[in-house]
């Protein structure tokens, strides 16, 4: 596996702005990545469809997972001060979003510098020292000095996506990355990875990349790709809320730099227990350093995809993202990797047989 091909791949999709419905930026990157492993289709939501080129037809299709989009925010109206009141797209916590700098995309199609802006604790009461923050009192200030300026000289408008203004870096020292959007770029980059690493080998299955649209606002452009790829089993990559911060000890299941995690269950998906557990111990026959996991809540993309068609048979493969749903993550390469491993052994192995047993 290339390693600085990898990371060349995860940086440029993590740096594209790609708010949920907004995923054009994404998509070109992934488009350019992905030249030469297959046909690439999109639709009118912004899902892009990788087919494998080896793909033979009348065989059993497999469908790798990863979604697009990043929690984002959109402009929702700009004040007379020119500051814009914004609202959010995908789940935040509320006092994570205050103090960072942000892109906005203007009319022109151009993203501009934005600062993620509160009242000043030397203008609040009492009162609104102690109160929660909402955000009806969050705004991002770009500079401009009225509404006028706002939507004259910065062409801002209504409807438009804002997004976390993050770099990529990558510390070989420690095998760390720090970026934004790993929840699910990561995904995203690790079909890609899957089929390089699948180029040329003679397989049992036809293989569709499918990079979704609009998962972190209700898992939705999943509902058409399940549909448009039919598959009969599939692989969904996820980058998934690392969780070695903020449990006790015992109760760790998805810690970086311990291999990608596999959950048996989230809030809209009990994983088939036969595809689970033939994954896990492929990965304990192969040496490949996996956590499996218990979740009461969150989901994928597989909460669509497992009941399409007549059901269709489909495993999490998460790479474990410190402080998912902020502006940063981090995460380990080596997670990357082992994930990419376990997806293309499984796949070699898979044919009509296998999955008729899952």
């Amino acid at each position: 596996m290339d390693k600085r091909q990898n990371l060349e791949l995860i940086a440029d999709i993590s740096n594209a702005n790609g708010a949920p419905g907004f995923e054009d930026d994404v998509v070109a990157q992934i488009r350019r990545h992905a030249e030469g492993l297959g046909e690439l289709r999109e639709d009118s939501l912004r899902n892009l469809y990788i087919y494998r080129k080896e793909n033979k037809g009348n065989r059993p299709v497999v469908q790798l997972d990863g979604h697009s989009d990043e929690v984002a925010f959109m402009v929702q109206a700009i004040r007379p001060d020119g500051n814009l009141r914004i609202i959010p797209l995908g789940g935040w916590v509320t006092s994570n979003v205050p103090a960072h700098k942000v892109w906005v995309r203007n009319a022109l199609g151009e993203y501009i510098p934005g600062i993620v802006a509160s009242k000043p604790p030397h203008y609040m009461t009492e009162a609104e020292r102690k109160a929660p923050l909402v955000f009806e009192n969050i705004t991002v200030d770009v500079g401009a000095v009225s509404k006028e300026e706002a939507e004259n000289e910065f062409h801002v408008r209504i409807g438009e996506p804002v997004v976390p203004d993050v770099t990529f870096t990558y510390d070989e020292k420690h095998d760390l990355m720090v970026g934004k959007s790993f929840d699910c770029r990561l995904g995203c980059a690790s079909i890609v990875s899957t089929l390089r690493e699948l180029q040329g080998k003679e397989l049992a299955v036809d293989v569709v990349g499918a990079c979704c649209s609009q998962e972190e606002v209700g898992t939705r452009g999943s509902q058409v790709t399940c549909r448009t790829v039919n598959p009969d089993i599939a692989i969904v990559f996820e980058g998934c809320p690392a969780d070695d911060t903020c449990v006790e000890a015992y109760m760790v299941q998805t810690a970086i730099k311990k291999g990608p995690m596999l959950r048996h269950v989230d809030a809209r998906m009990i994983t088939n227990p036969r595809y689970q557990r033939y994954a896990l111990a492929l990965a304990g026959e192969l040496g490949i350093p996996v956590q499996d996991a218990v979740r009461s809540g969150g989901s994928t993309n597989g909460a669509n995809i497992h009941l399409s068609g007549q059901g269709v048979p489909t495993i999490v493969i998460g790479v474990p993202v410190r402080y998912a749903h902020t502006h940063y993550g981090i995460s380990a390469y080596a997670d990357y990797e082992n994930g990419v491993k376990l997806a293309v052994e499984i796949i070699k192995r898979l044919n009509a047989d296998v999955i008729g047993s899952f």
